[in-house]
């Protein structure tokens, strides 16, 4: 079994920065590839970012990429999301998951842990 708790969201301003951390715990967490996803109001939660459980792989959704940072550091059992250049559209409910193997995933029914989601609201 592994837990999911996020934290680090907030209101900032269209252009600002914010960092999401997601701590784990659970015996499987540093064999186990880590994503991010998030939901907006009224919308259908959408994948953001993936890293396998090495660090050497990772995914970002167009939507994102050259904006937002992944990482994740297994001894701290610990994975973070970098998010610069916020735009109004990022705004939303992140949710950190762990995935069912080591290998990163699009794919939302390949992840089966999940926190309980952390908002972040951007103000243009």
């Amino acid at each position: 079994q592994v837990q999911l708790v996020e934290s680090g969201g907030g209101s900032v301003q269209a252009g600002d920065s914010l960092r999401l951390s997601c701590a784990a715990s659970g015996r499987a967490f540093n064999r186990l590839a880590l994503g991010w996803f998030r939901q907006a109001p009224g919308k259908e939660r959408e994948f953001v970012t993936t890293i396998a459980w090495s660090g050497a792989i990772i995914y970002y959704s167009d939507s994102v990429k050259g904006r937002f940072t992944i990482s994740r550091d297994n001894a701290k059992n610990t994975v973070w999301l970098q998010m610069n250049s916020l735009k109004p559209e990022d705004t939303a409910v992140y949710y950190c998951a762990a995935a069912t193997s080591e290998m990163p995933t699009t794919r939302e029914n390949q992840y089966e842990y999940w926190g309980p989601g952390t908002q972040v609201t951007v103000s243009s």
